[in-house]
């Protein structure tokens, strides 16, 4: 399937080893709706079956990263693209956390609501010094359901209520501040700092970033003792891979890895 096959992003591989994803609505402000979702579900799945792509890089169009829903497709009668079925939110957080490499958010402008909890589903996140971000859905008599969970993982419940219950938005710095966004950038170094970030990570050892970001998910919401006990037993995998026993080797006869990924 081409980049130009999708209707509402754009996928780009030529950048190998990093594989970049864009919103493309821009006249919209790339909203999310069941048709975004089932093409970003399609567009990662391409990622993770490629093994020349060790990293992806999420950001939007235009001036903006995602102002949220789509309203207009939230009344049904959605139907897909030629090659690509519409899909729920639900569908593509689980496809992001099961990728097992690393998705990095370009936050070049302002994101809300869904858009916000988009980026905060990626792995890591880059923010434009000038972008906000909120959840702005209590201002339209809606509530932020889908999005709760990925963002209470990341700042706790009492900051993430505020932010719920009042509808407003805040700056990259404070978003910085309170862990929603990993690194924020003069606009003009955004894309230039968020891709050398992407290069240093698919400079890493793909089975070790495999098996650790599979490590983390499933760890994440279990008790401590049992994510120890499950946590042995991924170490003791990633101790019998290849590239483990390259990293030691390059290490002692201090080398650059050549990592094989497996």
């Amino acid at each position: 399937m081409a980049a130009s096959d999708y209707a509402t992003i754009r996928y780009d591989e030529s950048q190998s080893p990093v594989a970049l994803v864009t919103l493309n609505r821009p006249e919209k402000r790339n909203p999310i709706g069941p048709i975004t979702c089932g093409e970003l579900v399609h567009a990662l799945s391409r990622a993770r079956e490629n093994t020349a792509v060790r990293v992806v890089v999420l950001t939007g169009a235009g001036k903006v990263f995602s102002a949220g829903g789509d309203l207009g497709q939230m009344s049904g009668g959605v139907v897909g693209t030629a090659s690509v079925m519409p899909a729920s939110l639900v569908d593509l957080f689980a496809t992001m956390h099961a990728l097992q490499k690393p998705i990095v958010a370009m936050v070049n402008g302002h994101a809300l609501a869904g858009g916000m909890g988009l980026m905060v589903a990626c792995d890591m996140v880059c923010a434009s010094a000038d972008a906000e971000f909120g959840t702005t859905e209590i201002n339209l008599g809606l509530w932020p359901m889908m999005i709760t969970a990925e963002i209470v993982r990341s700042i706790g419940r009492k900051k993430a209520l505020w932010l719920m219950l009042t509808g407003k938005r805040i700056s990259a710095s404070e978003a910085e501040r309170i862990g929603l966004v990993t690194q924020v950038f003069p606009p003009e170094k955004l894309e230039e700092e968020t891709m050398a970030l992407a290069k240093e990570l698919a400079s890493k050892s793909p089975s070790a970033m495999r098996l650790g970001l599979k490590a983390f998910y499933e760890t994440q919401d279990m008790d401590l003792l049992p994510a120890l006990s499950h946590l042995e037993g991924q170490l003791a995998a990633v101790l019998a891979t290849e590239d483990a026993a390259e990293g030691i080797s390059a290490f002692l006869q201090k080398r650059p890895p050549v990592w094989k990924g497996r």
